[in-house]
């Protein structure tokens, strides 16, 4: 259910930490701080490339919503995209501000804003993107339909939620449900709960197709993909990684991955 205390949660957990620099062990701001946030994210998530493309982009007007602490912002600046970025957090826009000042690059515009009320006029990006963020917006219906708003005619929507049909959540709900006996708990309230900041959502490939039948897009195109997460890749304890792998080996096809992609245009 939305509520205001909850954003307010979802706010405070995000700049506290933005997005993966927990794994930087480097001064924070130095070249080295973001080269291991970089390296550690596209080594667990290297689908991100192929689904971006960022290359592609060259000269078109992109919004990245969610920004965090800038690696995808990076590329697009890189690729030569005309890139402008939102984040809830003032941590994470001072993260990527941060990172283009010692890299010598300019964007075209950052700002801390919501993804509920993106703060642009309709019709403005040739692509939005974002990577692993409306999922934790209390009210994910409204953000995704910003998102279509503020894209023209003709252009292109990418976007990434939690699969909640997925190896990882089955683990997280046997974990946190399952083991502490409370067999009777949902899926959708252990990642609510349990997975990252409060809040948390996922979604089945029915329920996208059904929520963006309403919409006037076209060319829709989802998928699922394994990740990190669905091989248990980052326990600590062996035994659990075997366990991962055990269950991996048996069932893991790409419909139970824990990416869940969905690409689209806006209907001219």
């Amino acid at each position: 259910m939305y509520t205001h205390k909850l954003k307010d949660k979802v706010h405070d957990y995000w700049n506290k930490e933005p997005c993966g620099t927990n794994v930087a062990n480097s001064e924070k701001y130095t070249k080295e701080y973001f080269e291991e946030i970089e390296k550690y994210r596209y080594s667990l998530e290297p689908q991100i490339f192929s689904f971006a493309q960022f290359t592609r982009y060259h000269g078109k007007k992109i919004l990245e919503v969610g920004v965090g602490a800038g690696s995808d912002f990076m590329q697009w600046v890189r690729a030569g995209a005309s890139a402008h970025g939102i984040d809830l957090t003032p941590e994470g826009i001072e993260h990527v501000k941060n990172r283009l000042e010692l890299y010598g690059l300019k964007a075209e515009n950052l700002k801390v804003a919501d993804a509920e009320a993106i703060p642009y006029p309709n019709d403005f990006f040739d692509l939005v993107y974002s990577w692993g963020v409306i999922h934790h917006s209390p009210n994910t219906i409204k953000a995704l339909e910003e998102i279509i708003r503020v894209t023209r005619p003709g252009g292109s929507c990418k976007i990434m939620v939690y699969n909640r049909h997925s190896l990882w959540a089955f683990f997280l709900w046997a974990q946190k449900a399952l083991l502490r006996g409370r067999p009777w708990k949902s899926l959708s309230w252990c990642l609510y709960h349990f997975q990252e900041s409060p809040g948390t959502k996922g979604y089945t490939r029915k329920e996208l197709k059904n929520i963006l039948r309403k919409y006037s897009i076209n060319r829709v195109k989802i998928d699922t993909h394994l990740t990190y997460a669905d091989k248990l890749e980052l326990s600590e304890k062996k035994i659990i990684r075997l366990l991962g792998q055990l269950v991996y080996f048996f069932f893991g096809r790409p419909r139970f991955g824990w990416f869940l992609t969905v690409e689209f245009n806006k209907n001219k």
